[in-house]
């Protein structure tokens, strides 16, 4: 059997193929070992053709998310400045945008995340691929301590975010975005760069 090449009849068809297949290679075995020339062979195009309509892996990535945000591109912005005040600045940018519209989305995929399996493999990988990676990486933290630092940092930020706009377990919902950053950037300060306690100690 030869695998048809280039355009599939209906683009409309053939971007649903690439991104239903797509869907699967990432939940099924991560963003690190999905690959691009197998995403296109399980959707039945040339590999070209899923450059063609979404770019990058990290882009379709994003497009199987339905992402309202691209960390690459808020991510760095948001943790420039001085390294001793980079905690506030991650837990005031998850903040600005699960109070912004974009945060609509992102709580829908959030919910689907807490009762179906692919959805939470998918959410993730783009929490953890995406955007703490991102941070870890723009950080400069030791590559040996990053998967650690960054598991400890999504604690604060899953538990903020499943308090304050799942469960809105009051008065977090009503309370002012500086008071949290405040209140919260410390912990998340200290997960990034404090000295990690030792197993069992």
């Amino acid at each position: 059997m030869v695998r048809r090449s280039g355009r599939r009849p209906g683009n409309q068809d053939t971007r649903s193929s690439i991104l239903e297949a797509a869907r699967n290679a990432f939940a099924e075995k991560g963003f690190d070992h999905a690959s691009v020339r197998a995403i296109a062979a399980d959707a039945g195009v040339d590999a070209a053709l899923v450059h063609h309509y979404f770019g990058t892996k990290d882009k379709l990535f994003l497009a199987v998310m339905n992402a309202p945000i691209n960390p690459a591109e808020i991510v760095p912005q948001a943790l420039q400045g001085p390294r001793e005040q980079a905690g506030e600045r991650l837990v005031r940018l998850v903040l600005s945008i699960w109070d912004s519209p974009a945060g609509t989305a992102a709580l829908a995929v959030f919910r689907s995340a807490l009762s179906n399996e692919w959805t939470a493999r998918l959410l993730r990988e783009f929490v953890v691929v995406q955007v703490l990676r991102r941070a870890v990486a723009e950080l400069a933290i030791d590559p040996v301590e990053a998967p650690l630092r960054a598991g400890l940092v999504a604690t604060q930020m899953a538990g903020l975010i499943v308090t304050r706009y799942v469960l809105k377990v009051e008065p977090l919902p009503s309370t002012d975005p500086e008071l949290l950053v405040a209140a919260i950037g410390p912990n998340v300060q200290r997960f990034l760069f404090d000295p990690l306690p030792a197993a069992g100690g």
